[in-house]
């Protein structure tokens, strides 16, 4: 078994792969009191929404305002996800720090979820590619590949197929990979053995971890995966958002409670937890009647709880 990682990265997907999954339409004022407050508490990677047209989700219209205010905080990387060229030229124009394209490694869930196959969302990026090299912008291009475990559509997803497009993203000019377990399939062991594979084609270009707790393995899945070097994890301020292809899905893991494990295991990640609590109340405020998830915000920290001494700017 391998060392732990010192230190960690949870990166704050609430404000895009939260609100998508959700009726209530936070408004841009409360979305930028959540930037500002998570910043606060410590947090310094946020995707702050996505660049798609606003009549099919009117929840994250307001992308390029909060790109713009999120780049004003001091150390904040802020990243945006684009399904096109068009998304990507946007999140260009507006100098977000990272883009995040999603690509499918199901082949029945990237018709159903994109209108693409896997292969169309390759040679997109390849075009992504390009288009940021010739604008000379410094915005990384991140490669997603979801559905990595399996898929409600298709069923199961083979390993190697998720590995050989792996490759293609990183041949087509993606400067960063990530896997994400879209349906909550995962368990630890299937984890730690694409993880591991995985780390062994892209090394440090492996950038990132994204799992459901669709049935109560994410926190465990992302202990599988600090095992194999990974330490950077998608997640979301009470655990919302999931899947539509997902049925009976409970959203992503809770920032919060992420925060507490790495802490727990001595990890660093410069979060103020009782901060973040703070922030996590007061989004169950705004989203009154929305289902909220995780296990630190009903039990509380323990009074044996040793809070980190500083926050890491």
């Amino acid at each position: 078994m391998s060392a732990f990682p010192l230190r960690a990265v949870i990166r704050e997907v609430g404000l895009r792969d939260g609100l998508q999954s959700i009726r209530t339409i936070l408004p841009t004022a409360h979305k930028i009191q959540w930037i500002a407050a998570a910043h606060a508490a410590g947090q310094r990677e946020i995707e702050v929404g996505s660049f798609v047209p606003a009549r099919l989700l009117p929840q994250l219209a307001d992308t390029a305002e909060l790109v713009a205010f999120a780049k004003r905080l001091p150390g904040l990387f802020v990243s945006v996800l684009v399904p096109n060229l068009k998304g990507a030229e946007r999140a260009l124009d507006t100098q977000a720090d990272l883009m995040l394209v999603p690509l499918s490694a199901s082949h029945a869930h990237s018709l159903a979820n994109l209108r693409k196959t896997p292969q169309e969302v390759i040679d997109e990026v390849a075009r992504m590619r390009a288009a940021r090299d010739a604008s000379g912008a410094k915005t990384l291009i991140e490669g997603g590949i979801g559905t990595a475990f399996g898929c409600t559509i298709q069923g199961r997803v083979d390993p190697a197929e998720v590995l050989r497009l792996m490759q293609a993203l990183l041949d087509a000019g993606a400067d960063r990979v990530s896997i994400a377990d879209t349906v909550g399939y995962a368990g630890p062991a299937a984890v730690r053995r694409l993880f591991e594979q995985a780390r062994r084609i892209a090394g440090e270009r492996f950038w990132c971890g994204h799992f459901h707790d669709t049935r109560g393995l994410a926190l465990a899945n992302v202990h599988a995966a600090l095992d194999t070097g990974v330490a950077r994890f998608d997640a979301t301020l009470a655990g919302i958002g999931g899947c539509p292809h997902a049925p009976g899905a409970s959203g992503n893991a809770a920032s919060e409670d992420l925060a507490f494990m790495l802490a727990e295991m001595d990890i660093e990640t410069g979060i103020d937890l009782p901060a973040l609590l703070s922030l996590r109340a007061q989004l169950a405020h705004w989203l009154e009647g929305e289902t909220l998830h995780g296990a630190l915000a009903r039990a509380g920290l323990p009074v044996t709880f040793a809070q980190p001494s500083a926050i890491e700017a």
